[in-house]
């Protein structure tokens, strides 16, 4: 039986290094960037311990260079692409009326456009394990955010990447479905990560997601048959404020 492949973006730690993680143990060979070595190469030596092929290639999503080497790196690797998961991205604060648009421009540019970047040109990889296996079909996971479906103040850019993130998954579906190609986009309030350490004055970590609650709903997806098409899935904390992070 052919080796399932995934890419997985921001796999040194977080999400995505919990993500490529249970991966690794669901047998998969992976291509996992993230953009400082150190990290990437930590992620590596842990995935490989479970018996799994692993790529490492650094990748700054800044740079449209970069992610478009990426791209080319697991297909010179892997000739098909089973999962494209995108968990890479960058946590931005700032309200509409005083944010930089140096920063905006950062924001938008890493947790959307770089993501539709790496859509496009791994689009290729995955029809072709697609058209191999067409009752599972290939996917897409998007990392996006509740904020992308309630807003919440001081994190305008941020969740309007996420937002659009959200829509592209979408669209991609509707495009790519008969391709047996399918998006998700996963909207979490707030995971317990470093990215949400600013948060710990005024939110405790204890009622926060995990990582692993994220991961298990993307090897959940990996298990559907292609007719099942899920565009979004809002995972939100217990408690009062439903739909807020």
């Amino acid at each position: 039986m052919r080796t399932r492949t995934a890419l997985v973006t921001g796999a040194s730690r977080g999400i995505g290094r919990q993500i490529a993680r249970r991966l690794a143990q669901e047998g998969y060979a992976l291509t996992v960037s993230a953009r400082r070595e150190p990290g990437l190469l930590d992620a590596a030596d842990e995935l490989r311990a479970f018996g799994a092929e692993i790529h490492i290639v650094v990748t700054n999503l800044a740079d449209e260079h970069d992610a478009r080497r990426l791209a080319a790196a697991h297909a010179t690797r892997f000739d098909h692409l089973d999962l494209l998961v995108l968990a890479a991205g960058v946590g931005t604060r700032g309200s509409v009326a005083e944010m930089p648009m140096k920063l905006y421009d950062l924001t938008l540019t890493v947790n959307l456009r770089s993501q539709f970047l790496l859509i496009q040109q791994t689009l290729p990889l995955l029809r072709e394990a697609a058209a191999t296996a067409p009752l599972r079909g290939a996917r897409i996971v998007a990392l996006a955010s509740i904020t992308g479906v309630a807003g919440e103040p001081g994190l305008a850019a941020y969740a309007a990447g996420k937002a659009a993130l959200i829509s592209l998954c979408e669209t991609v579906t509707l495009e790519e479905s008969s391709h047996h190609v399918t998006a998700t986009a996963i909207s979490p309030g707030f995971v317990d990560t470093d990215m949400t350490q600013w948060t710990h004055e005024a939110l405790a970590r204890e009622p926060m997601l995990t990582t692993d609650d994220v991961a298990e709903l993307v090897l959940a997806l990996t298990r559907l048959s292609t007719h099942a098409v899920v565009p979004n899935i809002v995972l939100t904390r217990a408690g009062e404020r439903i739909w807020r992070p």
